[in-house]
């Protein structure tokens, strides 16, 4: 998945929020993290404000829909 997909992607869970919308961001921030880097992770998570919106710290790591700590 490149970077604009994920992003277009986030842009879609972030403005209906949401607990099953933060499960797929999670889920879509995994195969970031899996094929960018923890990098692009944390500029998606500051570049659309998921902290605000799900809660996502810069730092966290997602594997499998699963956010695994800092």
């Amino acid at each position: 998945m490149t970077i604009d997909r994920a992003r277009q992607l986030l842009k879609v869970q972030a403005d209906f929020g949401g607990f099953y919308n933060a499960n797929s961001a999670k889920l879509i921030l995994s195969e970031v993290q899996k094929e960018h880097g923890q990098a692009a992770v944390d500029s998606l998570i500051r570049e659309l404000d998921l902290q605000h919106v799900f809660g996502f710290e810069p730092g966290a790591h997602f594997e499998g829909g699963l956010v695994i700590g800092r």
